[in-house]
C-alpha cells in the first residue's frame, strides 16, 4: 500500500503499539500522519514545504508525511526528522478520493496515529481526530463564468462543510478563512477553529536596491487563476501607462488554467499592450526576490483570499504595495498598502499611479510594507498549530510535559 522514498526501512509505518503499557503509549511523542495528497501547486505547496520543517522541529510530534509517487518532485528532499510514506495508487481525481476517503482512515489506525492533519480544505472523514485547514476560498465561484468550475468549487464547499463538522479541530489561515469558510456556523466556528497566519521564509528581506533606480515596472505573482484577476489590471494599464508612459507589468506565474492564461495573452494584443506585458512563468526564489526589491509597485488584484502568500513576501522585501480591498487582503495588509476596488480598473489605476507618482508616499509604504512583513513567521505558525494538533489528540499528558520543559527552558 505505501512504500518509502530515499528513507531507511525503520521509517516506514509503525504498527499498533501491542505490547506497550498506557505509560509507554502516554510517554511517546503525538503521532501525526499529515495528509499531503493534494498539495499539487500554488499555495498548498509553499505552506507544507515551510511548516512541515518547522514542526518537526517540535519535540511534542511525531510526523509521518504521506505523498503520492507524482508529487515527489515538489517535496524531496524531506526533513530527516519527519517519517515519508510515499504512495503509489493510480493517479486521477476519484482514485484520489477514494484512496483518502477509504484506505487512509484503515492507514492510520493501524499505525496508532494520534491525529490526522490534512492542509486543505477537507480530508478523509473517518480518519482518527481529523484536522484541517482552511486556505482555499470557494468565493471563487462567484467570479467563475464556466459551468464546470463552478461545479468543481460546489463539490469543494460541499466537502469543506461536512470535514469540518466531521473535523475534531480545524486551522483557519485567516479571520476572512474562519467567517467564509464555516458557512455561518458561529458557533462551531468559535469552538473548533483557531486563526494561525501563514508565515514568511526568511530569505524575504528588502535588501538595497527596494526603491531604487532599477527597472520601472509593476509586478504581479500569482499562478493564473481567474480570481487572481490579472484581467481586470491589464485592463488598468493603459491607464496607469498614460500618466508613466514608460512603465510596464511584469506577471511572474505559472500557467495553471491554460484557459484563462490564453484569455489574458488575447486581451493583452487586444489592448495594444504586447510591448509593455511579460509573462515570466514560474520564477525561482532569488529571481522573485529580486522581483519585489525592485518593482516600482507590488500590485495584488486578486478578487479572492484566504491568506495571500505573495502579498506577504512583498511586504517581507519592503515593497510598496497597492492590492485589492476584498476578502483576506486588509487583514493581512493592514496599514502597509493602498487598497482598491479590484473590479474596477479606473480604481486601481488611480491608487497604482498614486504611488507611482509620489516617492515620498511610496517610501511611506515600503517602511509600513517592512514592518508588518516581520510580523509573519513560520515559525510561529507551527507553535500555533503543533498547539492545535496536541488539543485535537486530546492534549495528552506527555505533550503537556513538554511543553513545560520547552517553556522552563
Amino acid at each position: 500500500m505505501t512504500q518509502a522514498a530515499d528513507t531507511p526501512p525503520e521509517r516506514g509505518i509503525p504498527t499498533r503499539e501491542v505490547g506497550m503499557t498506557s505509560q509507554e503509549r502516554e510517554d511517546r511523542p503525538i503521532r501525526v500522519l499529515i495528509n499531503a495528497l493534494h498539495a499539487k501547486s500554488g499555495g498548498g505547496i509553499t505552506y507544507l514545504r515551510n511548516i512541515v520543517p518547522e514542526l518537526a522541529c517540535d519535540p511534542r510530534l511525531e510526523l509521518h508525511l504521506f505523498l503520492h509517487v507524482d508529487q515527489c518532485g515538489l517535496f524531496l528532499p524531506v526533513d530527516e526528522r519527519v517519517r515519508l510514506h510515499v504512495l503509489d495508487f493510480r493517479p486521477g481525481f476519484w482514485n484520489l478520493l477514494i484512496w483518502e476517503q477509504l484506505s487512509l482512515p484503515v492507514v492510520a489506525r493501524v499505525m496508532s496515529a494520534d491525529v490526522t492533519f490534512s492542509p486543505a480544505n477537507f480530508g478523509p472523514l473517518l480518519a482518527p481526530r481529523s484536522v484541517v485547514l482552511l486556505r482555499n476560498a470557494v468565493a471563487v465561484a462567484g467570479s467563475e463564468p464556466r459551468l464546470a468550475k463552478r461545479v468543481y468549487w460546489a463539490g469543494l464547499a460541499l466537502m469543506t462543510a461536512v470535514s469540518l463538522l466531521a473535523a475534531r479541530r480545524a486551522i483557519a489561515v485567516s479571520d476572512y478563512a474562519r467567517g467564509a469558510l464555516t458557512f455561518g456556523m458561529k458557533r462551531l466556528a468559535a469552538r473548533k477553529v483557531s486563526v494561525v497566519h501563514h508565515g514568511v521564509d526568511p530569505r524575504f528581506t528588502p535588501g538595497e536596491t527596494a526603491g531604487g533606480d532599477g527597472p520601472s515596472f509593476l509586478l504581479a505573482v500569482s499562478d493564473l487563476y481567474i480570481q487572481k484577476n490579472l484581467h481586470t489590471l491589464v485592463r488598468a494599464l493603459p491607464a496607469i501607462r498614460a500618466a508613466h508612459p514608460d512603465i510596464v507589468l511584469k506577471i511572474a506565474g505559472r500557467a495553471i488554467d491554460r484557459d484563462y492564461a490564453d484569455l489574458l495573452e488575447a486581451l493583452v494584443a487586444r489592448e495594444g499592450l504586447a510591448d509593455c506585458v511579460e509573462f515570466l512563468g514560474e520564477q525561482p526564489m532569488d529571481r522573485l526576490i529580486a522581483l519585489y526589491r525592485q518593482c516600482a509597485v507590488f500590485v495584488f488584484p486578486s478578487t479572492v483570499e484566504t491568506f495571500g502568500n505573495p502579498l506577504a513576501e512583498a511586504m517581507a522585501c519592503g515593497a510598496a504595495i497597492a492590492c485589492s480591498n476584498s476578502s483576506a487582503m486588509p487583514e493581512v495588509a493592514a496599514n502597509a498598502a493602498r487598497l482598491f476596488d479590484p473590479n474596477d480598473p479606473a480604481d486601481m489605476a488611480a491608487h497604482i499611479n498614486a504611488i507611482l507618482g509620489n516617492e515620498a508616499a511610496a517610501q511611506t509604504l515600503r517602511e509600513s510594507a517592512r514592518r508588518r512583513g516581520r510580523e509573519f513567521s513560520w515559525q510561529r505558525a507551527a507553535q500555533q498549530t503543533a498547539d492545535v494538533l496536541i488539543d485535537a489528540a486530546g492534549g495528552r499528558a506527555a505533550a503537556a510535559r513538554l511543553l513545560a520543559d520547552r517553556e522552563g527552558a
